[in-house]
């Protein structure tokens, strides 16, 4: 099972930025996917959640509104656009599949830095 994603990049505040994560090795319409975030220092930290057919998406509060999680089960990719970003949202964006309660694979991660 192999995850990339892909998208990060250097941003001014109030930008925003679409995260992609291509998905390989495994049924992907079958798997709910979601996307974590690590700022230095930090712990990882849960970001957003899709299921397998789309039909429920949960955020945490500090994005909701400005982040969407979606996914395309043709393409085995699932995607994060982040609008309004803030300096605080600056991280390294890591995808994984879902499955219950568990993440069982991650990708490698894409750096977002946004300067105020």
């Amino acid at each position: 099972v192999q995850l990339q994603a892909s998208g990060g990049g250097l941003v001014q505040a109030g930008d925003s930025l679409r995260l992609s994560c291509v998905v390989s090795g495994l049924i992907f319409r079958n798997y709910g996917m979601a996307w974590f975030r690590q700022a230095p220092g930090k712990e990882r930290e849960f970001v957003a959640s899709i299921s397998a057919s789309a039909n429920i998406r949960n955020y945490r509060d500090s994005v909701k509104g400005r982040f969407t999680i979606s996914r395309d089960n043709a393409k085995n990719m699932v995607y994060l656009k982040m609008d309004s970003l803030k300096p605080e949202d600056t991280a390294i964006y890591y995808c994984a599949t879902k499955w219950g309660s568990t993440y069982p694979n991650w990708g490698q991660g894409t750096l977002v830095t946004v300067s105020s």
